[in-house]
């Protein structure tokens, strides 16, 4: 997958994240290159899901 392809497939998992979980804010799913794993533990302690419960998540959207 490369970069556009990456970026546009994050812009559709933020907002379903978003809509999904509904505390979620932008700063919650800001993501930047190097910053996933960072993300994926804020998203973590907002879910109360694990870490490869939100990589399939996000792999299956």
């Amino acid at each position: 997958m490369n970069s556009q392809e990456l970026e546009g497939k994050w812009n559709q998992v933020k907002g379903n994240f978003k809509q999904k979980y509904g505390s979620l804010t932008d700063d919650d799913v800001t993501y930047s290159e190097g910053k996933f794993d960072e993300m994926l533990g804020k998203l973590q302690e907002k879910t109360g899901k694990k870490k490869e419960e939100l990589k399939k998540e996000i792999e299956s959207m």
